[in-house]
């Protein structure tokens, strides 16, 4: 107490004094500070392995995520090539349901008919075959060449007169269509023998 009455400084006051947090290293012991070095390498060794059990976590979950990233544009590419192929499906369907309509509309064109009523089927004729072709749809007609089974279908073979080629189509039924290199219907064909 005297101590504290010479520094001006009573029990109260020092009692009221925070305490100082943290370690006093130059008041320890050799062996304690053996034993304090021993648990803070522990220590350090533990935050080490924890450390790079993280990064191995961090970089199988960022794996994890560039996969699905992956398997979701993958995903993104397939439907859309998907979407573009029923568009294309729906449109080959709906052209090979209103070839039976060009069909009709020749075999008009072959009856007799006044001609006004010839001039209307033709009109429409030429417009059902420019709409077509604006689609990117052109006719299989061919009449007096050489048979291509990759295009057409024979039906019927006669045999063939003098002058006449072998293999050759000598009538067309009905017309085949193809949109660029794809068949729609195959033209319906008589061909000589």
């Amino acid at each position: 107490m005297a101590e504290e009455i010479k520094e001006g400084v009573s029990t109260e006051e020092t009692e009221k004094q925070p305490e100082k947090k943290g370690l006093d290293i130059k008041n320890m012991s050799e062996k304690d500070c053996k034993k304090l070095l021993k648990a803070l390498l522990s220590e350090n060794e533990e935050l080490k392995q924890d450390v790079e059990k993280y990064k191995v976590e961090a970089l199988s979950n960022k794996d994890s995520w560039y996969r699905c990233a992956a398997d979701f544009e993958n995903f993104k590419k397939r439907n859309a090539e998907t979407r573009i192929n029923a568009y294309k499906e729906g449109k080959i369907d709906m052209v090979n349901k209103i070839l039976v309509v060009g069909d009709n509309l020749d075999r008009a064109l072959k009856m007799d008919l006044d001609a006004k009523t010839k001039e209307g089927i033709e009109m429409t004729a030429r417009q059902f075959k420019e709409t077509l072709e604006a689609e990117g749809i052109t006719e299989i007609n061919p009449e007096g060449q050489p048979f291509d089974p990759n295009t057409q279908e024979a039906v019927m073979q006669m045999p063939k007169e003098e002058g006449e080629e072998t293999g050759n189509v000598k009538q067309v039924f009905l017309k085949g269509y193809k949109m660029g290199d794809r068949v729609l219907r195959f033209a319906s064909v008589q061909i000589t023998q």
